[in-house]
């Protein structure tokens, strides 16, 4: 009990000052060690508790490590409840539906060379694992050999300690679909590249790879389909690989220094300086250090040492996609392989993100924290742009067919109107302004499908075949919103932009007034009829009672939509007094979305996907704001924990992990693109937030806990505040955020006109 006790009473010494030295003196804890790379690996195709793999990565880095337990090409590379490792894998996937590319495999074998994936499968344990964000650890038991990894952005070095024997080799898989190989003993040394990708990429795409070794090795083979191929030091098929092997003393320990290049086999040689010349002690505190560096721009302090696991846990997931793209040269020019034309060219390129997702509180997230980054990722934007005539919608490395949506919108407006981008603002709204009126020749997901009907109607039509029409339709209307308040900070004409605003207003054309929900609609105006529990046919993942909510930039206007605030709230609490029914016709069986809402015994809200996310925010638009302190807490305590089950749906890049972020420091973005978070409240004692110009967010929540869910007062800056939302402006110049918390809710706070969030039609 007194070893609990002082884990619970860990960063209390963290914010002393709110200094950016983030140990906790008590038990020398960082805020890297809180984080649990395994959170949301105990998944499946029919339950996501995360649809995670165990990154071990750099902060947005080109290249991810990950043991690997699934077989060559599953995209669930590694689950929690597997119990053989096939190999160790660099990896570039964002999610299981997505898969993978630039990929191959490491693996340490002994006594019988065994190449087959199957049959060099070695049995391991959790017990003996160690993972971490800078650095993973495991015992293969069939081998007993310990296999270590630290990576850096584009590179990583491996350790592996051997038992005694003569027959201690490592096998490189440069996988199937087209992979090339070949062995450079005087150099000790492995290079090949491997194409194997599941979309999104130009014919001439590979990943080319290097893997050198700090011991010259006694044998060495080639082969090809998991045979070897005698007398050959060169193979290009459908599937090769290497092995080499050495004479081994017991505890002997081999390095293998490892890194690959989308640009070029000489970049990958360049991209290996990242590790070579190094001790793997020396990279391993190097990652550690970035990783203090990035996840200690936040510090928390709280007695429950979960909800801190929780949090870096989830910040950690929060600064991995969208990743690098881009390499470094020999003269020190920025390049990338485009994945949009196969040309190399110059500047920034980011990639593996999916814009429906990450636009609500991701991106958002970065702009806040790390704006930095912020700038680099709105630079690749604008370089996919010029690629392929699009802003990518999902990009996984060049544009999939993936989700709908014109969400590139929101990306690009949040960040200009923050005063983000440094890149060519102009040819940006250009890039906008262009996908209103035009889809992808190939992929439908990129740019406006229905645009016809949604320009000409108002909306696109449930009756013409274009599916998950009336989601579309409230997207692109938001997605407008975006274009029209940038166009107006360009200073662009009135006459060009009041399209944009006038379209903005085009959910209204799906509010059934019968239902107070949105609906499809068919061409002729009529509304068909509704099954407000039916998932996807009209909405994306999600029924009427999810996508309802969906008018981020006007929720006044859509309380008026449902007459007034006190049905808007009727209608707010329905969503979680409802039971957890359902109808899954349109998919043919219960996708695993439904079964994460059905599940989780909170009525129809079904946080585990991204529609619904914002929507307990909205109880502040309408004057209690209460009731989403409440909620919020339900949410957070009871669908988070930093536990292999550990998310009640899929991570998805970033997206669910940045709300908990968000949430936990007490606001969110329900509406990028303004300049206002709207207030939740605090989960921690205390928070700071280091911003990247010096200034500091500091939030004490006095009384904090469990049954002190509720805001009592709130002073900023030692003035009382009464609003439900935060200022961009007043954040950014430092603020002192000071709560009392109650066990009762308070009916006199942010109750006034005044104190309501922005909405188009009060603002405009």
């Amino acid at each position: 009990m007194k070893t609990l006790k002082l884990l619970s009473a860990i960063g209390l010494t963290m914010l002393a000052g709110c200094q950016q030295n983030t140990t906790s003196y008590e038990t020398g804890l960082e805020p890297v060690d809180y984080v649990n790379i395994l959170m949301g690996t105990d998944s499946e195709f029919l339950l996501s508790n995360g649809n995670t793999y165990p990154a071990v990565a750099m902060p947005w880095g080109m290249n991810f490590w990950t043991p690997q337990t699934g077989k060559m090409g599953d995209g669930w590379a590694y689950t929690y409840s597997s119990k053989q490792i096939r190999g160790f894998k660099q990896t570039h996937q964002p999610s299981p539906w997505i898969n993978d590319y630039g990929q191959f495999s490491i693996m340490p074998v002994t006594r019988d060379l065994k190449i087959d994936e199957e049959e060099r499968a070695s049995w391991f344990s959790h017990k003996a694992e160690t993972a971490t964000p800078y650095y993973y650890k495991v015992y293969l038991a069939d081998y007993d050999v310990v296999t270590e990894i630290a990576p850096t952005q584009r590179a990583a070095v491996f350790r592996f300690t051997f038992p005694e024997g003569d027959r201690s080799f490592i096998i490189v898989d440069a996988f199937d679909k087209g992979s090339y190989i070949k062995l450079v003993p005087e150099e000790n040394m492995i290079v090949g590249y491997t194409t194997k990708n599941s979309g999104g990429v130009p014919e001439n795409f590979k990943n080319y790879f290097v893997v050198r070794f700090d011991k010259p090795y006694t044998y060495q083979s080639v082969w090809s389909d998991f045979k070897e191929v005698k007398g050959k030091s060169e193979l290009k098929d459908n599937h090769v690989g290497a092995a080499i092997g050495f004479s081994t003393k017991r505890g002997e320990k081999i390095q293998a220094f490892v890194a690959s290049s989308f640009v070029s086999p000489e970049q990958a040689l360049q991209n290996l300086k990242e590790v070579e010349g190094k001790s793997f002690d020396t990279i391993k505190e190097n990652g550690r250090e970035r990783w203090n560096e990035v996840l200690g721009r936040i510090q928390i302090s709280d007695r429950n040492i979960d909800h801190m696991r929780t949090f870096y846990t989830c910040l950690y997931r929060s600064v991995l996609f969208p990743r690098m793209f881009h390499e470094i040269t020999a003269d020190g020019k920025t390049v990338h392989y485009s994945p949009y034309n196969g040309q190399v060219l110059s500047g920034y390129m980011f990639t593996d993100t999916g814009f429906w997702d990450t636009f609500r509180s991701l991106f958002p997230f970065v702009n806040l924290v790390y704006p930095e980054m912020a700038e680099q990722m709105q630079e690749g934007l604008l370089n996919a742009y010029l690629e392929s005539g699009f802003f990518p919608e999902w990009a996984s490395p060049g544009h999939r067919n993936c989700m709908i949506g014109n969400n590139s919108a929101s990306v690009v407006a949040d960040a200009f109107l923050k005063g983000i981008t440094k890149a060519d603002a102009e040819k940006m709204y250009e890039g906008l302004v262009h996908a209103t009126t035009n889809v992808h020749s190939e992929i439908s997901s990129t740019g406006r499908l229905g645009y016809e009907y949604y320009n000409k109607l108002g909306y696109i039509p449930y009756n013409v075949g274009i599916n998950e029409n009336a989601a579309r339709t409230l997207e692109y209307a938001y997605d407008d919103w975006c274009i029209y308040q940038m166009g107006k900070k360009l200073g662009k004409p009135e006459a060009e932009i009041a399209i944009y605003k006038a379209r903005a207003n085009n959910y209204k054309n799906l509010f059934n007034k019968a239902t107070r929900l949105m609906s499809g609609r068919n061409e002729d105006g009529s509304f068909p009829p509704l099954n407000p529990l039916k998932w996807g046919d009209a909405f994306t993942e999600g029924n009427a009672w999810h996508y309802t909510w969906s008018v981020f930039h006007d929720i006044n206007g859509l309380i008026e939509l449902m007459g007034g605030r006190e049905m808007f709230v009727q209608m707010l609490d329905s969503v979680f007094n409802l039971p957890p029914v359902f109808d899954e016709s349109y998919y043919g069986f219960v996708i695993h979305e439904i079964r994460e809402m059905q599940i989780m015994n909170m009525g129809n809200y079904a946080h585990g996907n991204q529609p619904i996310q914002h929507m307990i925010y909205l109880y502040d638009y309408a004057g209690q704001p209460w009731k989403a302190q409440y909620h919020l807490r339900e949410v957070m305590n009871r669908l988070y924990n930093a536990a292999p089950d550990g998310y009640c749906g899929d991570e998805d890049n970033g997206q669910t992990s940045a709300w908990y972020v968000f949430s936990a420091l007490g606001f969110y973005p329900v509406c990028p693109g303004t300049d206002e978070y709207v207030l939740g409240a605090p989960l921690f004692e205390k928070a700071c937030i280091n911003l990247s110009n010096g200034k500091k967010i500091e939030i004490t929540a006095r009384e904090n806990s469990s049954e002190n869910r509720y805001v009592d007062e709130l002073k900023v800056n030692g003035k009382a505040y009464t609003k439900n939302y935060l200022k961009y402006g007043d954040l950014l110049n430092g603020a002192k955020l000071d709560y009392t918390m109650s066990d009762k809710p308070n009916l006199n706070r942010g109750i006034n006109p005044e104190d309501m969030p922005y909405s188009m039609s009060l603002a405009e």
